[in-house]
């Protein structure tokens, strides 16, 4: 009966843990959970598919609701799964031999991580038909053997693409362009238009749905002072200069012809007046 009550009494003194998820960004690979506990604490163990659990000592009786499991998770290609148990706090007994936990969905590192939005500079050539897009390849929250940060194109190499999205700043038609180099040239472009640009990753080997990465900000390209003579062919231009010489052309005729009539009338009026006697 004891040993029933106990069971009771803790069943209701540690609730189940509910929406267990993996927020991962940029390979930055954290277990979330709720509620935040009030007289209780959290455990967390996770395995990789095959293996045997494990515990990271930072998760073990834990009054947080998250858990970073970046470095645990080091095989980037393996699937992994989490569960999080609650469980008395440091220091109190229990004669329970199973506590209640509630399990995560299997996570895989890089086909799951969130990739961020890229920085980029563009570069109009001086044929002003061409826009040169270098893009930064992101870094990640993971380190190499000489502790700097792993780039997304050291992890995923040749499965690493970049999608550029390009449109005329005053037009809303776009269109894009797939490079696998974080050097992409936009060539056949109209001279002197402003360009306005997206880039985000593109990873095609992934699930649809998790192959894009954010977009990045848009970034316009600076529109060139066209002269008349970049704007219009020479035959467009003298024939408006031809056009522009015959219309005050005929304003000058038409004046003259308005100015010879005037003095004919004048004229013909003097002629009709009589004179006067002496």
């Amino acid at each position: 009966i004891d040993t029933l009550f106990d069971l009771i009494t803790y069943t209701i003194l540690l609730p189940v843990t509910q929406n267990v998820t993996w927020i991962s960004f940029n390979f930055k690979t954290l277990l979330t959970w709720s509620p935040k506990p009030t007289n209780y604490s959290y455990t967390v163990e996770f395995s990789q598919r095959g293996q045997n659990r494990e515990r990271t000592p930072l998760c073990i009786q834990t009054s947080n609701t998250e858990c970073d499991l970046t470095t645990a998770v080091s095989n980037l290609k393996g699937k992994y799964i989490a569960e999080v148990q609650s469980e008395p706090v440091r220091g109190v007994s229990s004669d329970l031999t199973e506590f209640p936990h509630t399990a995560s969905n299997w996570f895989c590192p890089f086909n799951d991580t969130i990739i961020g939005r890229p920085e980029f500079k563009i570069a109009v050539n001086e044929d002003q038909r061409t826009i040169t897009v270098h893009v930064k390849d992101i870094e990640t929250a993971l380190l190499n053997g000489q502790k700097q940060r792993q780039s997304i194109r050291d992890i995923f190499k040749d499965d690493l693409q970049y999608k550029v999205y390009y449109r005329k700043a005053k037009s809303s038609g776009k269109k894009d362009k797939v490079s696998m180099s974080s050097t992409i040239e936009l060539t056949g472009l109209d001279k002197g238009v402003s360009y306005c640009i997206n880039v985000q990753a593109y990873i095609p080997s992934r699930s649809v749905g998790k192959q894009y990465g954010e977009l990045s900000h848009v970034q316009c390209s600076p529109e060139e002072h066209k002269s008349i003579f970049d704007e219009y062919s020479l035959a467009v231009i003298a024939s408006a200069i031809l056009v522009i010489v015959v219309i005050i052309s005929v304003v000058i005729a038409v004046i003259l012809v308005c100015c010879k009539r005037q003095q004919r009338a004048k004229k013909r009026g003097t002629e009709r007046v009589p004179l006067k006697g002496v």
